[in-house]
Formats: structure tokens, C-alpha cells, sequence
């Protein structure tokens, strides 16, 4: 399973991502979890993982703020793991200063 999720896992701009968003399908993954790993629980339904994400605050729905405002950003993109009927995303991380 974990081999097809990464065919699916890549980094994506916000204009792939709006269809996902106006049916409420995007899940936002904190940064300190493997997406692959995630997306493995959410595969599989081990409910027992997801839950205790949710309760942690690590995995979310956007909120309308960040709906409003992603939009505007030109080039925002994310990293993007699909596993249906979901998108699991994280943003980016900044390139380190030089």
C-alpha cells in the first residue's frame, strides 16, 4: 500500500487543490508526521492513529481564514498525498537561508 500512496505524493500549487476544498476534502497534516504515514492510517482506517492525531491538533480541516487567503497567494503550493476520497497536505518547508 505504502508504494502506491507515493505514486500519488507530490508537491502541488493551490489552484490543483481548490476542487478538493470546495468538497471539504483536504486534511492538513502537521509538519512532524510522515505524510506517507498518515496516509497508510487513513488507507487502512486505523482509526485508533487518526483519532489521536485529530485530538493532537496534527491533523485538521483548513479553516475559512486560510481558505480566504490562500487564493491570493500566486505561488503557494503544498506537498499532496492522495488517498481518497481525501487530499492530505503540508505545506512546504522554506528553503534555509544561504
Amino acid at each position: 500500500m505504502r508504494e502506491r500512496l507515493a505514486k500519488t505524493l507530490g508537491e502541488v500549487f493551490w489552484t490543483d487543490l481548490r476542487a478538493h476544498a470546495a468538497r471539504d476534502g483536504i486534511i492538513l497534516v502537521a509538519a512532524d508526521l510522515d505524510l506517507l504515514d498518515v496516509g497508510e492510517a487513513v488507507a487502512s482506517n486505523d482509526a485508533a492513529a487518526v483519532q489521536a492525531w485529530i485530538a493532537a491538533g496534527k491533523l485538521t480541516k483548513p479553516t475559512a481564514e486560510d481558505l480566504t487567503r490562500w487564493p491570493l497567494q500566486r505561488d503557494l503550493r503544498f506537498v499532496s498525498l492522495v488517498v481518497a476520497p481525501f487530499v492530505l497536505v503540508r505545506r512546504p518547508a522554506p528553503p534555509l537561508p544561504s
